[in-house]
């Protein structure tokens, strides 16, 4: 058996990571079908994700040009067992990857677009509105209030409002995973109506998840959210905040935008041709 290669390579500065976090997490935790080319390789020129139903890939950047990725394509169409993928991430949208898309006729059916704004040198206005307080994420303590949250905030997105507990362990687990840098929002209750993840990581600080509670969205709180953890970042030698966002979203496009947040990169799921 081929070891699991180290995914982590093939990333390439100033391009889109080739896999989601989500990948990444079921690629360790063995619930994912991973291909390697050349077949067997331990330090394969590409590779090939496939997860519920999902094809995510990436090709080494000096063995590009040669096919790999359409190779690859081929192997994962040809799993049996129902594995077989319907669904593909470009991540970056590249040229290439929207050749093969046109090769085997998918269809682009989702945009989720990279956003980024520069960390301001001061922190903004971060006050609360009247019966709110803000505390900070506790391992091992607001695991499940905050998944009941993130759930009803997210119910629609297909992988944010899927997470489970042990997605969520799985992220304590990373380098980069600080319990600060999950502000929670609570009412006078004391009940969570909100949270900001942020993600800091090589010099970017991620809004990961920004979460508003259903009941009380539309009230502001998206912005009392942002400007939170906007205030987090402030400081820490950041060179740009990012975020990501379903490219239909309108309501969230507008608060982002208001925020300082511009077009930066652009991820479009393709899916294939039905009956197939």
């Amino acid at each position: 058996m081929t070891a699991t290669p180290d995914l982590a390579r093939f990333a390439v500065p100033g391009e889109a990571p080739p896999f989601s976090d989500q990948t990444l997490v079921d690629v360790r935790a063995g619930r994912a079908v991973v291909l390697v080319e050349p077949d067997g390789s331990a330090e394969p020129d590409g590779v090939a994700v496939v997860r519920d139903g999902e094809l995510e890939l990436v090709v080494g950047l000096e063995a590009r040009g040669h096919g790999i990725g359409t190779r690859l394509v081929d192997r994962a169409l040809a799993l049996g067992g129902g594995a077989a993928p319907r669904l593909a991430w470009a991540h970056g949208d590249a040229p290439a990857a929207r050749a093969i898309a046109t090769r085997y006729g998918w269809a682009a059916t989702r945009t989720l677009l990279q956003l980024r704004a520069p960390v301001p040198t001061s922190a903004p206005d971060a006050s609360l509105p009247p019966g709110y307080t803000v505390t900070a994420f506790r391992t091992g303590t607001d695991e499940t209030d905050w998944l009941t949250l993130n759930r009803a905030a997210f119910a629609s997105h297909p992988e944010q409002g899927s997470m489970t507990l042990e997605d969520l362990r799985a992220r304590e687990a990373e380098p980069w995973f600080s319990g600060d840098d999950l502000v929670l929002l609570r009412d006078a209750a004391g009940d969570l109506a909100g949270s900001c993840w942020l993600k800091v990581e090589d010099g970017i600080g991620e809004f990961y998840a920004v979460a508003v509670r259903p009941d009380l969205q539309g009230r502001g709180l998206g912005g009392v959210l942002m400007r939170a953890g906007t205030a987090r970042l402030v400081g820490r030698g950041l060179t740009a905040a990012a975020l990501y966002v379903e490219g239909d979203n309108e309501p969230a496009l507008a608060l982002y935008r208001r925020s300082g947040f511009t077009e930066a990169a652009v991820d479009v799921q393709y899916a294939a041709p039905t009956g197939r």
